[in-house]
């Protein structure tokens, strides 16, 4: 998969990073900000690299997960009454506090300690100094200078706390582990068209959770057994999912075009070759968090919080999730179809590189709706234009859970989940949210 990332037209890349630098150096002064918009603006700028170096969803998740807790240990002194979230956390060590008596801005420290993070979990780092210099020269204008350089230290230091939890979490171990290809055995998943990559994140399971004691603890129920029998249930399955894929009305495109979240799609026309880059699943979820905190009108606190659970919510769902996937290494719908049915079907979605069972979408859109619910309440109605910028698209839902239900469902209107992989996605990941909010205590 790296090895065809590589291959991609340089004058794309070029291209797609002068776009991004262009929005890093264009945004509204810092300034004029207010702090919370400052905390959401860091975010997005995050987002775009993350889009820019096309991290998979679930490493896109570790890394909104450290960079968002580090930003949310600094700023909570803000405000009284706000726990520490890390130290309800699996195996973080303790976070620095600020001396007694003294002076900082904890706007300035929580800036500070998110890019400290930002700078060892991504590679664009470069794109990324010009806004951060922009940030920190506000601050050096408005500040005495000892109230800044401690301010600085203090964020600095929570962001090296924060990344030796980071650096033990066995995501280096994984990085140089045996490739997956699939199996030859009916039943088991495949590399899938057009470009047959290998499985994504084989070893995913291996990465320390945060709040669950292991990967396997919101285990699922195993999925149908494989079948070529056409009264079996996996048969009736698949066919469900073809019968649905090829009649698909206007409104069901819209809704698997608006939840498509691949952040890596790869378009064909004769011998040129490139990439559709977009947001990723995880990455349209901390979208949501953003618009919910400005609806709500959270303050700056509240909003690191958000952001920080949803992104626990996040990681902790992927974990889980890659559990049961290369456990059971179910095969996608369209190798079935193929193979048993019409080989000349195409899903709307072009199918991700990993086994079926169960659906990642739904598992961290449910996982992420829970907690959201938890904190901006049950019937939150609100406008997503979270990733209008992406692809042009927008709607209305009147609770997170409405939203990750109809994330849920894309998956299988875009003929690459079973309903089975759906509705199993979606219960582990309401239960992954639900043991997040039993555990962690926060300020409501």
């Amino acid at each position: 998969m790296r090895d065809c990332f590589r291959s991609l037209n340089v004058l794309v890349h070029a291209f797609i990073y002068a776009l991004l630098f262009a929005s890093c150096t264009t945004n509204k002064s810092r300034a004029d900000l207010e702090d919370t918009e400052l905390l959401h603006q860091n975010q997005k700028q995050l987002t775009q690299v993350i889009i820019y170096d096309v991290f998979s969803p679930p490493v896109a998740s570790r890394i909104y997960a450290y960079t968002s807790i580090a930003a949310y240990e600094a700023i909570r002194f803000a405000e009284n009454g706000y726990p520490s979230i890390a130290a309800q956390l699996h195996d973080f060590p303790a976070m620095p506090k600020p001396e007694e008596g003294k002076k900082y801005n904890y706007d300035l420290a929580a800036t500070k300690a998110f890019f400290t993070v930002t700078h060892k979990v991504v590679f664009s780092i470069d794109s990324l100094r010009q806004y951060e210099e922009d940030v920190f020269n506000q601050f050096k204008e408005s500040l005495d200078e000892e109230v800044y350089n401690r301010s600085i230290a203090f964020g600095e230091a929570i962001g090296a706390k924060v990344l030796e939890r980071s650096a033990n979490d066995n995501y280096k171990k994984t990085r140089g582990m045996a490739k997956y290809l699939g199996s030859k055995e009916d039943g088991k998943w495949q590399p899938t068209s057009p470009d047959y990559m290998d499985g994504v994140e084989p070893f995913w399971r291996m990465i320390k959770p945060f709040v669950l004691d292991s990967a396997g603890q919101c285990k699922i129920p195993p999925p149908p057994v494989f079948s070529k029998d056409t009264n079996s249930v996996f048969y009736k399955n698949a066919r469900e999912v073809y019968i649905i894929g090829s009649n698909l009305a206007d409104s069901q495109k819209v809704i698997v075009e608006y939840w498509d979240d691949n952040p890596f799609v790869m378009e064909h026309s004769g011998h040129m070759m490139f990439a559709n880059k977009k947001i990723t699943p995880g990455g349209h979820w901390m979208g949501i968090a953003a618009v919910a905190s400005r609806k709500a009108k959270a303050d700056v606190v509240k909003t690191a919080q958000a952001y920080a659970l949803t992104a626990i919510a996040l990681i902790d769902g992927f974990i889980s999730c890659w559990d049961e996937k290369y456990r059971h290494e179910v095969v996608r719908p369209i190798t079935v179809i193929h193979h048993l049915i019409d080989e000349k079907w195409q899903p709307y979605l072009q199918t991700p590189p990993f086994p079926e069972y169960p659906s990642g979408h739904s598992t961290i859109s449910a996982s992420a709706a829970t907690v959201l619910t938890h904190i901006f309440g049950e019937n939150f109605a609100f406008h997503d234009d979270s990733d209008k910028e992406y692809i042009g698209m927008e709607r209305d839902f009147t609770s997170f859970n409405e939203a990750a239900a109809e994330a849920a469902i894309s998956r299988v209107y875009g003929g690459i989940h079973y309903k089975t992989g759906m509705e199993a996605g979606a219960d582990q990941g309401k239960r992954v949210g639900a043991l997040l909010i039993e555990k962690v205590k926060i300020k409501d």
